[in-house]
Formats: structure tokens, C-alpha cells, sequence
């Protein structure tokens, strides 16, 4: 069953923009990042990402998301359906 959730990053400190870029830049070549916003408040970047399982879900946040320079912190929304 595919997943869907919502990535919140908290960058360092001069690093959200770069950060955005550089998710964008994964966004289109590995296809399971849907969508890169920077946003205010307490996150500085927002990703939504799909994958075909959890298994791939977390693959995709520890070895792309999480790998880019200036990511600080990561907190995952799982969406859920009602």
C-alpha cells in the first residue's frame, strides 16, 4: 500500500533556501519527493513525499532528506485516511 506523509526540516541557521534547492534537485530525479516548499515558522522546509511502502518511505527520509547539507532536524507526518 503507498504512503504519503509530510517531511518538516528545521535547516541551520542561512541554509533553508539551499536546502529547499537541493531537495528540488532530488525532487526530479528520484520522483518519490513530490513537492519542496519553504515555509515560516518553526520548520524552514516542507516535503511531501509518496512511496510504495514504509520500508521505502524511510529509505528515501534517512539516505536522501536527511543526507543534504544543512538539514538540522526531521519530523514525518504520516497522512492517514478518515
Amino acid at each position: 500500500m503507498a504512503v504519503k506523509s509530510y517531511i518538516l526540516i528545521e535547516a541551520d541557521v542561512g541554509t533553508a533556501k539551499q536546502v529547499a534547492l537541493s531537495l528540488g534537485e532530488i525532487t526530479r530525479s528520484e520522483g518519490e519527493i513530490k513537492s519542496v516548499e519553504m515555509v515560516t515558522g518553526p520548520f524552514d522546509v516542507i516535503c511531501l513525499v509518496e512511496a510504495d511502502n514504509l520500508e521505502r518511505l524511510g529509505s528515501c527520509i534517512t539516505d536522501s532528506i536527511q543526507t543534504v547539507p544543512g538539514v538540522k532536524r526531521t519530523t514525518t507526518c504520516l497522512t492517514i485516511q478518515v
